[in-house]
């Protein structure tokens, strides 16, 4: 507050006293100098309250930066590894590859020069071939030998709640009820993503290994199965495509509450909120088992 603004509050509050005051009270104080010392009492009175409220406001805003909320540990760091593996991988298929699927747009022809031409864009091609092959193999490894692995392919499986949540969330997202379906560790979205990259590794690795090595494929196929490969592994490219721009990142990164992004696959954790939300029943497993038995803590 500046000191005109203070002067200004203090004769504001000065007339606003000054006009409940009786006659008596009046007559009291009409000497000059016992005015002056009011109004610097008032004045003094309120800077102290202004300070005072000040110094709540700081502490009550270093309260709540200090306080942090609670988060669970969702994914390993193993687990968040393969993640990445993947998706760096992914993003080198795909800016390599939709050019080969399109060529004659012009703007991913462009591209292809801009990065060195065709046989430098083959080349990040194959090595992104590479990286999705290494953590495919990587995560079968993963799934049989590692205790978390086990645990999420189990929990991963599909199973008959996930049509029945299916069904209670087309109902909540059209109006026909109030009730939300209650998910798990994983809900019948992350499973099929997960299976999804599972049936796209599978499709893409075999019909791309068929076509990077085409003499020896050849050698040992007829001509019909090498055209069986590129029709498959150049549609299933873009639907895979398609299923990372709109599907997951829709789901991971735009969706509102979430936007304008999750870092969780970076840490690995996500706050107690959103674990209320979108796993309720999973926090309700892991609260009961940090509770004692009685119920206390």
């Amino acid at each position: 507050m500046s000191e005109q603004e203070h002067l200004k509050l203090v004769e504001e509050l000065a007339r606003k006293i000054e006009g409940e005051l009786t006659s008596e009270e009046k007559q009291a104080i009409s000497d000059a100098g016992v005015q002056q010392l009011l109004l610097e009492r008032l004045a003094a009175e309120v800077k102290d309250e202004a300070r005072t409220r000040a110094r709540h406001a700081r502490k009550a805003k270093e309260e709540r930066e200090k306080k942090v909320e609670r988060t669970f540990q969702r994914f390993t760091r193993n687990f968040r590894f393969q993640h990445m593996v993947l998706f760096v991988s992914c993003i080198l298929l795909i800016v390599t590859g939709m050019p080969l699927k399109f060529p004659d747009w012009e703007p991913l022809q462009g591209f292809i020069r801009l990065l060195g031409g065709i046989e430098s864009s083959r080349l990040i091609h194959r090595i992104g071939a590479s990286g999705l092959i290494f953590v495919a193999a990587y995560h079968l490894l993963y799934t049989l030998l590692s205790r978390f692995g086990r645990r999420d392919f189990w929990l991963l499986l599909p199973r008959w709640k996930d049509i029945t949540d299916v069904l209670l969330q087309v109902r909540y997202m059209a109006g026909w009820s109030t009730i939300r379906p209650r998910f798990p560790r994983f809900s019948y979205v992350e499973k099929f993503d997960y299976w999804a990259v599972y049936w796209g590794c599978v499709i893409m690795i075999g019909s791309g290994l068929i076509l990077w090595f085409e003499n020896e494929a050849m050698s040992v196929l007829p001509k019909f199965a090498m055209d069986i490969a590129t029709e498959v592994h150049s549609d299933e490219a873009l639907l895979a495509t398609l299923a990372i721009v709109i599907w997951h990142m829709y789901n991971v990164h735009i969706n509102p509450h979430v936007f304008p992004g999750s870092l969780m696959w970076w840490h690995g954790r996500i706050t107690e909120e959103r674990m209320k939300e979108e796993h309720p029943i999973e926090y309700e497993e892991i609260v009961s088992k940090e509770e004692p038995e009685g119920g206390q803590k």
